[in-house]
């Protein structure tokens, strides 16, 4: 092999090498895709997550009536998916958590739909003030879910 073309080739050799590190090292993070949620009227809950929490739906790739999509965050969707037997009950630590500008605001428009709502201990039709000033509701869907509505500034 020609002598002056040995320090060339170590130098891509280690240049690959270093750049696959470089390449392995910027990876994205992992991030949270999807919810799936399942439920037995997709129609009622569609409709409540639309009008009571406000998030519109999304084209969803099956078009088979199973499936409602949401987009709850920049490429990250609440699934809701037809199918279940029954609506059971559901602890309210397991919820789902909406960030709004005003908890106060909100609260209206649950009272103008007639949906009970409580603080965290269950006081009905009251509002908790966290530590960190953030202001926090709970409700339940048509399924029973739990939900937070709060108004953290993110």
């Amino acid at each position: 092999m020609n002598k002056k073309l040995l320090p060339y080739l170590l130098f891509l050799t280690v240049f690959a090498t270093l750049a696959n590190s470089l390449r392995a090292q910027t990876k994205k993070p992992v991030m949270l895709n999807h919810i799936a949620v399942y439920v037995k009227d997709l129609q009622a809950m569609t409709e409540f997550y639309r009008t009571i929490v406000g998030i519109d739906t999304m084209p969803e790739p099956f078009h088979d009536g199973r499936h409602s999509w949401f987009p709850i965050a920049e490429h990250s969707q609440l699934h809701f998916i037809k199918g279940a037997k029954e609506v059971t009950q559901h602890d309210k630590n397991a919820h789902l958590c909406f960030t709004v500008s005003s908890v106060d605001e909100f609260v209206k428009k649950l009272i103008a739909a007639k949906i009970h709502y409580e603080d965290w201990p269950g006081k009905a039709y009251s509002i908790t003030t966290r530590v960190d000033g953030v202001k926090q509701v709970y409700f339940q869907d048509p399924e029973n879910y739990w939900v937070e509505i709060n108004d953290d500034k993110y």
